[in-house]
């Protein structure tokens, strides 16, 4: 590649960057916008009139705690996936 290409390419990733920020300045969560799929579901959820037949064993008395237990279970997946690739990655390495 040469530096004109690149130029070009630095160019094209700034803008592909900023846009987003200058187009959607000022406007936030409350104006209906970087809403995800979790609030749109719970919404359409209260708007049928669903009526839960259970209720939760625990609630977390705050959303840190929640937050917290939440990064616990990420963890302990990742360690888990994390062993087990480097066990397959270790037997693999044997046959050698």
């Amino acid at each position: 590649m040469n530096k004109t290409t690149l130029i070009i390419l630095a160019v094209i990733c700034i803008i592909i960057f900023i846009a987003p920020l200058i187009m959607f300045n000022g406007h936030g969560e409350d104006d209906g916008y970087f809403g995800g799929a979790d609030d749109a579901a719970g919404e359409a959820i209260e708007e049928s009139g669903f009526e839960p037949w259970f209720s939760s064993i625990w609630e977390p008395p705050s959303g840190e705690i929640e937050s917290l237990v939440f990064a616990l279970q990420a963890a302990i997946g990742a360690i888990i996936i994390g062993y087990f690739f480097g066990y397959w990655r270790g037997q693999s390495g044997k046959d050698e």
